[in-house]
């Protein structure tokens, strides 16, 4: 692929992307969450929010809510699938749906495991600088959120420009 022939993908495209894989992670995350806790877990998560909305004070925090199953669940297998779609796929289905994939930013070939892992763990250098490393593709001349320019990567379209 020559260098004018790259279009980058843009800031709307790529929030799609993010909706599409964040349903999919939920539709995997909830149902497992619920078969390991039962429903029960969810009321628990959801009571800071109830006792904050009738203006109460309960003092307690709650128990079940946590522990090693739960962070596996929520936390290490989206990060693990995600990790290895890029990997094999250089998308997420998210990605695939928008006709997106990520490259090397030098060279536009698939990137190294070492970027696409250093990729994953830069998005919370752009989620917690409240957001504004994801909102940066919506202005940069190559598309890239800080998560790509830290990683060395770009987002381009895999259509053929005609």
């Amino acid at each position: 692929m020559q260098a004018q022939d790259v279009k980058y993908v843009g800031f709307w495209a790529r929030f799609l992307a993010f909706v599409i894989d964040s349903i999919l992670v939920t539709a995997v995350v909830v149902p497992l969450l619920a078969a390991l806790y039962g429903a029960a877990y969810f009321q628990e998560l959801l009571m800071p929010f109830d006792v904050a909305m009738r203006g109460e004070h309960s003092g307690t925090v709650a128990g079940s809510t946590g522990g090693p199953m739960s962070f596996l669940v929520q936390w290490v297998v989206p990060a693990a699938a995600v990790i290895l779609f890029w990997i094999y796929r250089q998308a997420t289905p998210g990605k695939m749906a928008v006709s997106a994939k990520i490259v090397d930013a030098q060279t536009l070939e698939p990137p190294s495991t070492g970027q696409l892992i250093g990729r994953y763990f830069a998005y919370y250098v752009s989620i917690f600088s409240f957001g504004l490393g994801f909102l940066w593709i919506a202005f940069d001349k190559r598309k890239q959120g800080w998560h790509d320019k830290l990683a060395g990567t770009v987002v381009i379209g895999t259509k053929k420009r005609s």
